[in-house]
């Protein structure tokens, strides 16, 4: 009797899923005791179908334990004394090697990556495809068996040589791009002019190999020369390789390329966010994330930004429940682990934060972030000792660039007998790049620290020139403030707020200066009346505590404007 599974089958082929459920479940249990309503294939097969529906519905646990069913209903069937014969029967039935792959997918959902791993190894060698061995490499990965994971990737590759995110897995893993490049053209020798493929497969190698400026000119090449102009990968691979080699402004522009092009796009976006948080630029990060996406959609990504997005506004404790949220999805993202410890950091978490940092570091140690984080926890509790192990461990770490250098001279210079080594060790990272602002803030620091006043000038003029920005005003017009240079301070002052008007360290020096110039004219108004006498010397001493009246009214109204701001932030 075969009509009753033909219904279960139609419903399933239907999508009715919720039906399906139903059904099978009475039908089931009906043939425990009626064995004459369904076929042994057929009883397999509704196990089957059963399973399926309930994964395709998100019941992943159920659906784990009705595909065990099944395979155990297989065994039984297949060892049954009564089959007469079992290699007919076998060739009815689905293969072990697909429900087990289901049942890997529920593990991997539930989160039981471990049980997911032992599921797909019980599968023979010989009988792995390479929708097996692409699942086990990316197990083996997430967990830390990178020789396991490389032996898996090669195995995809050699059946699917197109399989590019195999390709990209081995690379990260620092296999030599010369081999994968090998393993990746061998099936691609019939179709013709695949040079674009040859210098994809190169910036990767750059990219993951850590030559970052290798890669971004790789990446530029493709995009600015070759058919893949406005690719998404592409945009997002690029901009990954100028954060992670420091140079934000760059990353900031290709990411927002990026997204414009596909505003639902996941990979790239926890970046992005940090970056638009790192600018301040609130509504652009509250807009990040499409209102048409369902929260049954987040991905790590999606919750990173939002994350941001709190953080940035100042809402710590949410943000750091949305952080977390990022973390139990993918334990080992190091976006979601580096933002949670700035997060705690702030929050004063300090060892909370350390821990997340150190985590980051096991995963991702040369990422610049986590050694940057350790540094600030360690500072903020008082154990210069151990900052300054890290700071020095970085700079092996990520190499002796401008920005392991500065971080290592900004723990140097918390020490005055250390102050000296700091102040050359800045000169060094700027002699790489003289343009590294945070070189440059520093240095100019240690100059006025010192009463190298003509020094810190210099510098700091000569960086205006080349790239002017707000902190750079500000600090030159303190600093001419104090060699009596008032109205080039003044210059540096309006300019500092023509960029940021919320910058409250040029605001000060403004009115710093408003004020000496209000009690000098004060002073000399009332010398001139005491020589000439008469009321004149009232009037002008009036017009000047007027006009000074005026000057502080003024700046009055430009902080409660300041204000108003950052309370609508």
């Amino acid at each position: 009797m075969t009509g009753i599974f033909d219904q279960i089958k139609l419903l399933f082929e239907q999508q009715l899923y919720t039906n399906v459920v139903s059904l099978a479940s009475l039908v089931l249990s009906v043939s425990d005791h009626n064995p004459d309503i369904l076929t042994a294939p057929a009883k397999f097969q509704t196990y089957v179908y059963y399973g399926d529906s309930l994964f395709y519905l998100g019941q992943y646990r159920k659906a784990e334990g009705m595909y065990r069913k099944a395979l155990q209903f297989k065994k039984s069937l297949l060892k049954s004394k009564g089959t007469t014969k079992p290699q007919d029967n076998q060739k009815e039935l689905m293969p072990d090697i697909d429900i087990k792959y289901q049942i890997h997918v529920c593990h991997v959902n539930l989160k039981q990556n471990h049980q997911a791993i032992v599921v797909l190894q019980s599968i023979p060698g010989k009988l792995r495809n390479a929708k097996i061995n692409m699942a086990l490499a990316k197990l083996y990965q997430q967990g830390g068996m990178e020789r396991s994971a490389i032996t898996s990737y090669k195995e995809v590759l050699r059946e699917c040589p197109f399989a590019l995110e195999a390709a990209e897995g081995l690379l990260s893993l620092g296999v030599k791009g010369i081999e994968v490049n090998a393993l990746v053209l061998e099936g691609a020798a019939s179709f013709g002019n695949m040079d674009w493929l040859n210098s994809w497969i190169k910036a990767q190698f750059h990219l993951h190999n850590r030559e970052y400026s290798q890669a971004i000119s790789t990446f530029r090449q493709l995009d600015d020369r070759s058919s893949l102009r406005d690719n998404l990968n592409l945009l997002v691979a690029m901009g990954e390789s100028y954060y992670y080699s420091g140079d934000h402004k760059n990353a900031l522009i290709v990411l927002q390329r990026a997204h414009a092009l596909d505003p639902h796009m996941q990979r790239g976006l926890d970046i992005l966010a940090a970056l638009l948080a790192k600018e301040r630029k609130h509504k652009e990060l509250e807009k990040l994330i499409s209102p048409s996406i369902t929260v049954a959609e987040y991905g790590p990504e999606t919750w990173i930004a939002m994350a941001y997005f709190l953080y940035a506004t100042k809402k710590n404790s949410k943000a750091a429940y949305f952080a977390q949220k990022a973390c139990f999805l993918s334990p080992r993202n190091v976006e979601a682990l580096i933002l949670k410890g700035a997060i705690l950091l702030d929050l004063k978490k300090f060892q909370d934060a350390v821990v997340h940092f150190r985590e980051a570091m096991q995963v991702s140690p040369h990422r610049y972030e986590p050694h940057r984080g350790l540094v600030d926890c360690y500072i903020a509790m008082h154990r210069l000792r151990e900052a300054l192990t890290i700071a020095s461990n970085a700079c092996k770490q990520l190499g002796q660039n401008p920005r392991a250098l500065t971080l290592y001279a900004s723990v140097l210079m918390k020490d005055p007998v250390t102050v000296c080594k700091a102040k050359s060790i800045l000169e060094k990272a700027l002699a790489q790049d003289e343009m590294y602002l945070p070189a440059v803030y520093l240095l100019a620091e240690i100059y006025e620290q010192e009463m190298a006043l003509e020094s810190a000038i210099t510098l700091l003029e000569k960086q205006v020139e080349l790239q002017p920005t707000c902190k750079l005003h500000q600090m030159l017009g303190d600093l001419l403030a104090r060699v009596h240079e008032e109205e080039k301070a003044l210059d540096h002052y309006s300019i500092a707020l023509n960029l940021d008007p919320n910058n409250r360290r040029a605001l000060e020096g403004m009115h710093r200066i408003d004020n000496s110039s209000s009690k000098l004219d004060t002073s000399y108004y009332m010398t001139v009346g005491e020589e000439e006498g008469g009321d004149t010397t009232y009037e002008r001493i009036a017009d000047s505590e007027n006009e000074g009246e005026a000057d502080e009214s003024e700046t009055e109204a430009v902080w409660s404007d300041m204000d108003l701001e950052l309370n609508s932030q």
